[in-house]
């Protein structure tokens, strides 16, 4: 074990049964990489069960032995180590639930369409992570004054001439205590498709900085220069007309998640009886709290305040629900919007951009009163 960092017991487990993804459940986005999209019928629960978690993957899946695995930590410190998949178990640990939600979340619904895997509104999870303080790590290595990023790079590899996937991660970000390098989710070792044997979480952040199946921690002075930092997961610097070419060099990178709702139940053009409906789903916005979300029933004529959960945590969804008693049959657009800590509004439209990121226009369903 490198020194400096404490040893404590693993964080028990939160009694949820490990299983495989449930591949025959999930919407195959692609079937290789592997990209799955969950449900939204199925986002029921504020943990989302480790089976039903969305998967995202930039390449094929790596296979990994846990005896040979190790972690890396090099670059402009002053102890470079490498760390065993044991020793890392061993290290002090803590828990932290955190939303996770892919950037391209909704890229089917932008007009005209964008290159990408075809997301709705599925490509979004809640879990309680378990792991190490990636702060914790990057002292023990003795992080000089000079270091300004870290690079988080993983097992999995391109093909042919496919650059690698490494993510760049300012240092004020990097050494927050929330940001973890994790080997446990919900309280069971990490899935294959989420990332084992460790992964980085970087809370309310986009989901490509929680690299999968992590192998090496660079400290650099400098940003990455790779496309996946320096072309990739970036976002106009300004508003853009539908359609527009945006060099790299007008854009800044994308890194907290805007303002959200989504309406999990009932489902999209389901008959409801007359009697009282009961709207439910989750709302999130990012490092940002979710301070009320709204509901209409009546095409956002009106709107009124859904009630919040109790469940909560600084980086998760918030749970809502609304009791609906339609005043007659037929068939009605129900709406959700959220507000944000800000003052942030969920927008009607949100802003066209060439990679189709971060879609999170008011969410709606259809739903058909019964007579």
């Amino acid at each position: 074990m490198a020194p400096g960092l404490a040893a404590t017991a693993l964080v028990p487990s939160l009694g949820l049964a490990r299983q495989a993804v449930s591949k025959d459940r999930l919407i195959i986005r692609s079937a290789r990489p592997e990209d799955l999209e969950t449900p939204v019928h199925l986002l029921t629960s504020w943990i989302t069960p480790n089976e039903l978690f969305y998967v995202r993957s930039h390449f094929y899946t790596p296979s990994i032995a846990e005896s040979a695995w190790r972690l890396r930590v090099d670059g402009d410190v002053g102890s470079p180590m490498e760390l065993t998949l044991d020793e890392v178990r061993r290290l002090r640990s803590t828990t932290t639930v955190v939303t996770l939600e892919c950037a391209g979340n909704g890229r089917a619904f932008f007009d005209p369409p964008v290159a990408g895997v075809q997301w709705e509104k599925g490509a979004v999870g809640t879990a309680a992570w378990t792991g190490v303080r990636l702060a914790d790590v990057l002292r023990t290595a003795g992080v000089r004054a000079s270091a300004r990023y870290v690079w988080l790079d993983g097992a999995d590899e391109g093909l042919g001439r496919a650059p690698d996937f490494i993510r760049s991660v300012p240092m004020d970000k990097a050494m927050h205590p929330d940001t973890l390098l994790a080997y446990r989710m919900n309280g069971e070792t990490l899935l294959v498709p989420h990332g084992f044997p460790l992964r980085a979480i970087v809370p309310g952040w986009e989901g490509a900085y929680s690299v999968k199946w992590l192998t090496h921690i660079q400290v650099s002075t400098r940003d990455h220069d790779g496309p996946f930092v320096q072309a990739g997961y970036r976002y106009p610097r300004r508003p853009v007309p539908p359609g527009t070419l945006v060099s790299p060099a007008d854009t800044v990178p994308l890194r907290a998640l805007p303002v959200k709702s989504l309406i999990t139940s009932p489902a999209d053009n389901s008959m409801v009886p007359r009697s009282a409906v009961r709207i439910s789903g989750f709302a999130w916005a990012g490092d940002e709290e979710v301070r009320r979300v709204d509901v209409s029933t009546d095409n956002g004529r009106t709107w009124m305040t859904a009630q919040l959960g109790r469940d909560r945590a600084r980086y998760a969804w918030r749970p809502f629900e609304y009791l609906w008693r339609p005043s007659d049959a037929g068939s009605y657009v129900v709406l959700s919007r959220a507000v944000d800590s800000r003052g942030l509004v969920q927008p009607i439209v949100p802003e066209w951009n060439p990679a189709g990121y971060v879609w999170n226009a008011i969410d709606q369903v259809r739903l058909n009163v019964a007579s």
